[in-house]
């Protein structure tokens, strides 16, 4: 079996065959490592790991049907499997992406996983704050780092917003929500074909800086992420450095990985102000369709407020894109509906709860889906009493906006709502709204452009506890 079997990139290169001789002499197979894996043949067989599977169409690695029969009738561990690519590929490039694909896809709910060992931290001013951990940027800080390095951009998207109470934002009880799909680096460059974006402007050099500006001119409390694929070696240790804690779940399949020299899978990524609150619990969800799982994925955290003692459940998702997958899209909104009311449940009755049990919930997403879609209405209908937080910009307070994303493909020009801060409505209150730009600042090359990172607007919401009756 030879390293070009393993190694096979070029879309027109051949896997390797083995024969049957071929076969029988690299079982039983011992690894550089000292790990032998050879079984019985009467022993029990499980199922081929779906990862394995992945792995055939990955373009960077190619594997025959013989080597895949063969890791299936040896029963090999998953992390073996990985030690052995990590013998005969060397570490780094697709070695190093493959290896985080298959480690954090390998759970339902991973724990943290530390970046490669070989990554570069990006952007420059993170390897700073690595070296002198004592002496962290401060936001204004590190949000002026930005601007210069951005100076020479036309002017940032500025946008307003919309007071509906007199709540304080600045209180600390109250909750600032940031919902965004940041756009994946690897689609941004590769698939997504913005035919009216400039290459430059989709470069990772321009982009992670004006990403950081945007969060930082608004400094949530609660960021929630979509399209993550600079998870390790930029927003979590950069947030980190800011007092901020973070959770990240990787797509099982993601389409980054189709791309050449992608940096991983992207996924869904959930931050809080570690000042502000401390975390019960958190759960990484593959949402299900007719219990068959899907790519789509979730980051489910509960939180406590540190000040006030009250719990708040807070989700991000990334749903099912395409027309002709509404069905799909509605099944895993409902799939996701369902984990969190028994996730509400399980810690209603817990004296970490108090005071009070009743805790509302914060959903934040690109569901992909326009509001009239099934999903959409099933997140109205449900009995957990939830409200969309963007309708509050209409004038009947009933309408959502007419635009969270604004684009021009090759197939033609995208204008529609596809975001949504989702909240509990009888224990939460809307106190103000990040206002849209207007099609005017966004320009006629739409997005993503020189100006913004990305396809989809930010939302950014205040919200604030309810008074209790009685």
């Amino acid at each position: 079996m030879s390293r070009q079997m393993l190694e096979g990139g070029g879309g027109g290169a051949k896997s390797e065959q083995i024969s049957t001789r071929e076969a029988e002499l690299i079982k039983p197979l011992e690894f550089k490592k000292g790990f032998v894996t050879t079984q019985s043949a009467d022993s029990k067989r499980s199922s081929l790991p779906s990862q394995i599977l992945q792995l055939k169409f990955n373009r960077h690695i190619q594997f025959s049907s013989h080597f895949l029969f063969f890791f299936y009738h040896t029963n090999i561990h998953l992390t073996v499997f990985v030690l052995f690519l990590q013998s005969v590929c060397p570490m780094g490039g697709g070695a190093t992406r493959l290896y985080g694909a298959l480690t954090q896809s390998s759970s339902s709910s991973p724990p943290p996983l530390p970046p490669p060992a070989d990554t570069n931290l990006d952007p420059p001013f993170c390897q700073g704050q690595k070296a002198s951990p004592p002496c962290p940027p401060t936001p204004a800080e590190l949000l002026r780092q930005c601007e210069e390095a951005l100076r020479d951009r036309p002017p940032r998207l500025h946008r307003k917003f919309t007071h509906l109470n007199d709540g304080d934002s600045g209180s600390s009880s109250s909750i600032r929500v940031m919902q965004w799909n940041i756009l994946a680096q690897a689609l941004g460059e590769g698939l997504d074909c913005f035919v009216q974006c400039p290459p430059e402007a989709l470069s990772w050099s321009r982009r992670k800086y004006l990403i950081l500006e945007e969060i930082l001119t608004y400094r949530p409390h609660i960021l929630c992420l979509q399209e993550v694929d600079h998870y390790h070696d930029t927003f979590q240790p950069v947030l980190e450095g800011l007092g901020y804690s973070g959770s990240f779940c990787p797509k099982p399949w993601s389409p980054c990985l189709q791309v050449e020299g992608n940096n991983g899978p992207d996924g869904c990524a959930l931050f809080f102000d570690r000042s502000r609150y401390e975390c019960l619990d958190s759960v990484n969800l593959k949402l299900s369709a007719l219990r068959i799982p899907t790519n789509q994925v979730a980051v489910v955290t509960m939180l406590r407020c540190r000040s006030t003692g009250r719990c708040a459940c807070v989700a991000v998702t990334h749903l099912k894109a395409r027309s002709g997958w509404e069905w799909l899209r509605s099944t895993q909104g409902s799939d996701l509906l369902r984990h969190l009311q028994n996730l509400v449940q399980k810690h209603a009755g817990e004296p970490a709860a108090a005071p009070g049990s009743d805790i509302p919930l914060l959903i934040c997403g690109d569901f992909n889906a326009v509001p009239t879609e099934e999903v959409y209405q099933r997140f109205i209908a449900s009995p957990l009493r939830l409200e969309s937080a963007y309708k509050k910009l209409s004038q009947d307070g009933l309408t959502e906006p007419e635009y969270t994303t604004w684009k021009i493909r090759p197939t033609g020009e995208c204008c529609s709502t596809l975001d949504y801060i989702w909240y509990s409505q009888d224990t939460l209150r809307v106190d103000s709204v990040l206002e849209m730009p207007t099609e005017e600042q966004i320009g006629p090359n739409r997005l993503p452009s020189f100006s913004y990172p990305s396809d989809h607007l930010s939302l950014v919401c205040d919200f604030s506890f309810k008074e209790k009756e009685g």
